[in-house]
C-alpha cells in the first residue's frame, strides 16, 4: 500500500464532508468491488504516476489506463489490509505523514479562500511543517526479465562494460521505460513495490543491484543520482493558493 492509497482514502474523507454539488463536478468513472471511482481519483493517479508515462499516452488511452491503475490498486490495498500489512508501526509512519501533507495542502487552500493574511497563512504553514522531514529520491535505470538467469546474465554484461541503456531498450519487458533505456526518473520508496524500493534505496550512486524478484518479474537495478526533496518554501505554498 502506498501513499497514493493514503490519498484515495483522504480524498474520500473529504468528499464525504462537502457539499452535494462536489458529487456533481466530481462524476463517477468506474467500480471496483462496491467502491466508486471518481474523476479525482483519476486526477491525484495522474499527479502520482503521471511524469512515468509516456508522452505519447493521452485521451481515452491515458484515463483507461489511470482507471485500471486505480482499480488494482483498490484491490491490492483491500487485500493486504486483509493480511493486517497496514498495523506495521512503519506503515503507520508513513500514513501520519502522507496526513499531514494532505492537511497542509487542505488547510492552506481554505484558509485562503477566507483571505487570510500571509502572517496567518506562514503560522499555520510552520506549524504543519514541524512534523514533516525531507522526503528522499532516488533516480535509476532497471532491466526487467521473467527469469533469473536472464537478470544474472544481463548483470554480467554490465559488469563488463555493457551500456545500461542500450542493455534496456533491447531486453527490457517493462514498456513504461524500456524506450527511455530504463529510466524510472526520480521517486520516492513508497512509489514502488517494496522489494524494488528496498534494493534501490540501498544502492549507491552508479551501484548496481544483485536481480531483485518482484511480482513484476526480476530487476537488475542502477541508481543514478539521490536527493532531498524539501518541503515546499512557504513563498511557493502561498502562490499555489491564492
Amino acid at each position: 500500500m502506498t501513499a497514493f492509497f493514503i490519498r484515495l482514502v483522504l480524498i474520500a474523507f473529504i468528499a464525504t464532508m462537502a457539499a452535494p454539488a462536489f458529487a456533481q463536478d466530481d462524476p463517477v468513472v468506474g467500480k471496483v468491488n462496491g467502491t466508486e471511482i471518481r474523476q479525482s481519483d483519476l486526477t491525484a493517479a495522474e499527479e502520482d504516476i503521471g511524469r512515468n508515462l509516456p508522452p505519447t499516452m493521452q485521451g481515452d488511452a491515458k484515463r483507461d489506463y489511470l482507471i485500471t491503475y486505480v482499480s488494482d490498486m483498490l484491490i491490492l490495498a483491500k487485500a493486504a489490509e486483509g493480511r493486517k500489512l497496514g498495523d506495521s508501526a512503519d506503515f503507520k509512519r508513513k500514513v501520519a505523514i502522507a496526513r499531514n501533507k494532505l492537511l497542509m495542502e487542505a488547510l492552506l487552500t481554505a484558509e485562503a479562500k477566507t483571505a487570510v493574511t500571509d502572517a496567518a497563512m506562514k503560522k499555520v504553514y510552520e506549524e504543519a511543517t514541524k512534523a514533516i522531514g525531507d522526503e528522499k529520491e532516488v533516480r535509476a535505470r532497471h532491466v526487467l526479465v521473467e527469469k533469473e538467469d536472464e537478470a544474472k546474465a544481463i548483470l554480467a554484461d554490465l559488469k563488463k562494460g555493457g551500456d545500461f541503456a542500450a542493455i534496456a531498450k533491447e531486453k527490457s519487458k517493462d514498456p513504461g521505460s524500456k524506450e527511455n533505456g530504463g529510466d524510472l526518473g526520480y521517486f520516492s520508496k513508497d512509489q514502488m513495490v517494496p522489494e524494488f524500493a528496498e534494493a534501490a534505496f540501498k544502492l549507491d550512486k552508479d551501484q548496481l543491484s544483485d536481480p531483485v524478484k518482484t511480482q513484476f518479474g526480476w530487476h537488475v537495478i542502477k541508481v543514478e543520482d539521490k536527493r532531498s526533496r524539501p518541503v515546499p518554501e512557504f513563498e511557493k505554498v502561498k502562490d499555489q493558493v491564492e
